[in-house]
């Protein structure tokens, strides 16, 4: 990191994910341009989670290449201050890892339902027990492994 000075602990890092509503995963195409797309993930311990569909473009590309680096942005303030500067005040995490799918119901039902509870924890209660019911086998759920957690903040003074 070139800014040391703004670079955060992991306690930082763990928190700022765990307050995002999703982040940003770049996942390698095997050609020239990567593909990044938004992705709604919860962090059970070192690791993330996110449901998709079973077959598709990022399943067929996570399956040949699971290496993957997720960006989560926890501020984001574009300021100008007198007399002629320009500067955004941000927090983010950069996160790699490797993805694995899971392939275990009871894994794949807490990590669903620690990814509801974080999104909608007013309708947990039987809500979630039906639609795991009616939608289990046709959720994919994978696993990201992080391996490097890197925390950044620029903040305001005073």
């Amino acid at each position: 990191m070139r800014r040391s000075d703004r670079q955060r602990d992991l306690s930082f890092s763990l928190a700022l994910i765990d307050r995002c509503s999703h982040g940003v995963a770049a996942i390698s195409t095997g050609e020239d341009t990567p593909y990044c797309l938004p992705l709604s993930l919860v962090r059970i311990g070192n690791s993330l989670y996110f449901h998709c569909a079973h077959e598709g473009r990022k399943a067929d590309l996570l399956r040949a290449n699971p290496r993957v680096c997720v960006t989560f942005v926890g501020r984001d303030d574009p300021a100008f201050l007198e007399p002629a500067t320009y500067t955004t005040y941000f927090q983010s995490v950069i996160v790699t890892g490797t993805a694995v799918e899971v392939r275990e119901d009871s894994e794949k039902i807490d990590a669903l339902r620690a990814l509801c509870q974080k999104l909608t924890p007013d309708y947990m209660g039987s809500h979630f027990d039906r639609a795991i019911q009616s939608s289990l086998s046709a959720t994919a759920v994978w696993r990201i492994d992080m391996d490097q957690i890197t925390g950044k903040e620029k903040a305001m003074k005073g």
